[in-house]
């Protein structure tokens, strides 16, 4: 079985344990938020000081995990995230009730204060990350104590880098949150899913 194929089978069987709900949005779409800008978001984004410690400070009494979407006017699959992915209600719904997510332009002026407290504009903090492409989401560790002493991508759990999938994306956001990270790469994680589907299924038929 090629890499495609293994993730295609991937994919199909996480949607018959419990991703089935992926494709939803035929039934009950949630549209994206258009900006000033000509990009999209979501309303439930985080509207925030853009302060990184204290949004992932804010983020852990919340209970919650704090993440970034790297986006770009004019990128076609930053458009299908919002489109397609966080158009799906289960999606939406998983990531909104356990992540605060800033939305962050890698060509952006903003003035972002990073983890270390150093102060930069959100072009240069990308170039810090070595965030080249879009869209990304960086993910970071639930606590304070997890940060201290790093930067740039040291500081992350975890990356999704470029369009993923509807299956897969929310696959990424699991992994995260049930900090699976810890023990094994998204690659494996995702293997096991596949592996535990069909015991599921039989278990469900």
């Amino acid at each position: 079985m090629n890499v495609l194929t293994r993730m295609a089978a991937i994919g199909a069987a996480m949607i018959g344990i419990g991703l089935a709900a992926v494709g939803l949005a035929e039934q009950r779409r949630i549209e994206p938020v258009l900006l000033e800008d000509g990009m999209l978001s979501q309303s439930w984004f985080l509207n925030s000081f853009l302060d990184l410690k204290e949004d992932i400070a804010d983020s852990t009494n919340q209970n919650k995990r704090f993440a970034i979407m790297w986006e770009q006017r004019g990128c076609p699959y930053c458009l299908e995230t919002h489109r397609v992915n966080f158009a799906d209600p289960t999606i939406n719904d998983y990531v909104r009730e356990r992540y605060n997510v800033v939305q962050l332009d890698i060509h952006g002026a903003r003035q972002v204060t990073d983890v270390d407290g150093t102060t930069l504009s959100e072009r240069d903090l990308a170039r810090r990350y070595g965030v080249t492409f879009t869209p990304t989401f960086t993910f970071f560790p639930e606590s304070l104590d997890k940060v201290e002493g790093k930067q740039g991508r040291a500081v992350e759990v975890a990356r999704m880098a470029g369009y993923f999938k509807p299956a897969h994306f929310l696959a990424m956001f699991r992994f995260v949150h049930e900090r699976a990270y810890e023990q094994q790469p998204f690659q494996r994680y995702l293997k096991e899913q596949m592996e535990r589907a069909p015991a599921q299924n039989r278990k469900d038929g």
